[in-house]
């Protein structure tokens, strides 16, 4: 078995020694979770909805998560250079391609968010926006930061990019979507370290956006008003999610031995975490849990001793997506927030979800590599030689 020496200067093996291989294998783990929940749940649902195979879905996300750690592994051998070039050439396309989706893109529920391409099926173009969007939004804060008083035509363009962003994915419409760019831009900026004024103006404008999407969009009052006040009949998924977590109590029913996967229409996907309860139990769902929270700390840890602003902010905002997004989906399941479809990262069903979070993920960890001096990448050398 050949094994990889700290003084190897080949490209894989700096990456081997620079990469954060806990966060790597915290990683990989939830994408085993996604492979073993998509066989659990998935059969079920494309039995109820008529599908030609029982294992249609699973075939397809075994394609997916497999597609999906190539990307993270590769993305991650990139310089914060290049991770910032992949993610300008990738917001362009997904901003363009979601412009697109208010065209000529398929309406479902009421909204238009997916594109129907020959041979690839539905892609979901506002998934790349997000991690694309955290790292070109750093790097401009960062270049506005570094430019002192003169940088006010860098921040008007974050603001414009922003507010571009926003303006597509109100109009599809993505709240939820939109919540989670809006948050990553946030932290940023809080990152950055702005007048405290500012924040507090973007915080209430923040503030004031949530109401207005309560008064402005039917989905979004129905979804809230049955949280809060229990009106409405789009309780039945969230009954269904609290009955699973009660049948699987500490340990779970056991592997494949789960009944209300038969009845939850969003079992493989945005429930998921309801058939991880009934199957795995409490114990299961905790340790899925900490990883999230793994992944989420150890990143933030790793940005202690980094001097780079735009490395900082860059993985803040992946780092707060990443977290926001599996907390929405837990959450939701566990009815402790109003349900929002939210794929949870890597564990459920899904393409375009799947591929932008390794995406994000493989940014996060070409980011965060430990980078050698020179001092160091001479010894390195000599060393090898």
């Amino acid at each position: 078995m050949m094994a990889l020496s700290r003084a190897d200067t080949s490209t894989l093996g700096r990456w081997w020694w620079s990469v954060d291989r806990w966060t790597l294998a915290a990683l990989l783990t939830l994408v085993c979770f996604g492979y073993v929940m998509v066989l659990a749940a998935a059969p079920a649902v494309a039995e109820r909805i008529g599908a030609s195979s029982r294992n249609m879905f699973f075939i397809k996300q075994v394609l997916f998560l497999a597609g999906a750690a190539a990307v993270m592994a590769g993305v991650s051998l990139l310089s914060p250079k290049n991770v910032r070039r992949l993610a300008l050439l990738g917001l362009l396309g997904a901003l363009v391609l979601t412009f697109a989706t208010l065209v000529i893109g398929a309406e479902v529920k009421g909204a238009r968010r997916w594109l129907n391409i020959p041979l690839l099926g539905s892609l979901q173009p506002s998934e790349f926006l997000k991690p694309c969007f955290a790292v070109v939004a750093a790097w401009i804060i960062a270049e506005a930061k570094a430019a002192g008083r003169k940088g006010w035509m860098a921040w008007a363009a974050v603001l414009g990019l922003y507010a571009a962003v926003a303006v597509v994915l109100q109009r599809q419409p993505d709240i939820g979507m939109l919540l989670v760019v809006s948050s990553v831009f946030f932290a940023q900026v809080f990152v950055a370290g702005i007048n405290m004024a500012v924040v507090l103006a973007l915080g209430g404008l923040g503030a004031s956006g949530l109401v207005g999407a309560y008064f402005v969009f039917h989905h979004v009052q129905r979804r809230v008003d049955q949280f809060l006040f229990g009106e409405g009949g789009a309780s039945y998924q969230v009954d269904v999610a609290l009955e699973a977590f009660g049948a699987g109590g500490l340990m779970g029913v056991g592997p494949g031995e789960g009944r209300m996967k038969n009845v939850l229409p969003d079992a493989h996907a945005d429930f998921v975490y309801a058939v991880v309860g009934e199957e795995f139990g409490l114990v299961v769902c905790l340790f899925i849990l900490a990883l999230f929270a793994f992944v989420v700390v150890r990143g933030l840890m790793r940005l202690l001793a980094e001097t780079d602003l735009y490395v900082i902010l860059a993985a803040t905002g992946l780092l707060t997506q990443f977290g926001l997004q599996a907390f929405v989906n837990m959450a939701s399941s566990l009815h402790l927030i109003p349900t929002k479809g939210m794929t949870l990262p890597f564990v459920s069903y899904g393409g375009s979800s799947v591929i932008a979070i390794a995406l994000g993920m493989g940014f996060l960890l070409a980011l965060t590599r430990r980078r050698l001096s020179r001092a160091e990448e001479g010894s390195a050398e000599a060393g090898f030689r």
